[in-house]
């Protein structure tokens, strides 16, 4: 059997297939046609002498072998990259392709005050930003997807390498017209668990939320939770005096277009509480130093902010 016959692009389609258990939409995240997707990877199947594929009118399986296949073309794939990895590695810092998933809840919120700096800083760089929740950004990283992920620490069961970058408060969102609205001094044990609103499950930041008020999730039906599927719809139910919630720092910072309805109150007594956000990358990634030098971009656009505390020791520090 001739290896000539097997292309890179091939296994990325099959790898797709297998991640999507659907034709279309495979094709769609391959950015091909879906008749062109289908007939390379039955070219691979008479190529190999097997399915890989079991079809059925509405539904995509993996057969036996099938299984085994996408296994290797992961590896294939991963391996691949790594080449590619360690040419872009001697190259000019910071350029090219780097694709970066950021958790939901900090992308809209910190991007604005990156993406022009390291812009300015790095022209030739073209950052490509995925944004989900933790464990789907950090199977992507795992499996070669991506080349770093921010994320909230701690992760884990991972042998990824995690580089602190800085650590954020939470902060309490209540109507305008809540008893705490104008409260000076607010602490934990002002927080009526069940007027907290929770972000659906998935989010770390929901377990962080129910880490630091476990009353929240004692004693309450499913039905009973008030829950948002993102930051800015949580937003808006405090402002529209549905409850109130923990909120991260920056994510106040930046959104406020409800300030008239949403007030804001840092929490007192003992350490105010908050999350950290760590870049992660594989250990055997070929652009390490790429990775600090977007966490040195991140510490110098932060930093002036005031809005976080920024973790760990400066790369111009440490030489």
């Amino acid at each position: 059997m001739n290896v000539s016959g097997l292309s890179l692009r091939d296994l990325e389609y099959v790898v797709a297939v297998a991640e999507n258990l659907h034709f279309g939409r495979a094709a769609q995240a391959c950015s091909v046609s879906q008749p062109t997707l289908s007939a390379q990877i039955r070219k691979l199947e008479d190529w190999l002498g097997f399915d890989i594929f079991e079809r059925a009118p509405r539904q995509v399986l993996l057969t036996e072998r099938g299984q085994q296949v996408v296994s290797q073309a992961r590896i294939i794939l991963g391996e691949s990259r790594r080449l590619l990895e360690l040419a872009q590695a001697g190259g000019e810092p910071l350029s090219g392709n780097f694709r970066l998933g950021v958790i939901s809840t900090l992308g809209p919120y910190l991007l604005p005050l990156l993406l022009k700096p390291l812009r300015d800083a790095y022209p030739k760089l073209r950052l490509l930003i995925t944004e989900g929740l933790t464990w789907q950004l950090l199977t992507q990283l795992e499996q070669g997807q991506l080349d770093a992920v921010l994320a909230s620490g701690p992760v884990k069961d991972s042998d990824l390498t995690e580089l602190p970058v800085f650590f954020e408060t939470f902060v309490l969102a209540v109507p305008r017209d809540h008893a705490l609205a104008t409260v000076d001094r607010v602490t934990l044990a002002d927080i009526h668990a069940q007027e907290l609103i929770l972000l659906n499950d998935g989010h770390c930041l929901r377990d962080q939320v129910l880490g630091i008020c476990p009353a929240r999730d004692r004693g309450t039906r499913p039905g009973d939770v008030l829950q948002a599927s993102s930051l800015e719809t949580l937003r808006q139910m405090v402002g529209a005096s549905i409850g109130c919630s923990l909120m991260p720092r920056l994510a106040v910072a930046v959104g406020a277009l409800l300030d008239d309805m949403v007030a804001y109150r840092r929490l007192q007594g003992g350490e105010e509480p908050g999350r950290t956000l760590s870049l992660y990358h594989r250990p055997s990634f070929g652009r390490i130093r790429d990775v600090r030098l977007l966490r040195e971009a991140m510490r110098d656009a932060l930093g002036p902010t005031g809005l976080v505390r920024l973790l760990g020791a400066s790369i111009r520090a440490t030489g």
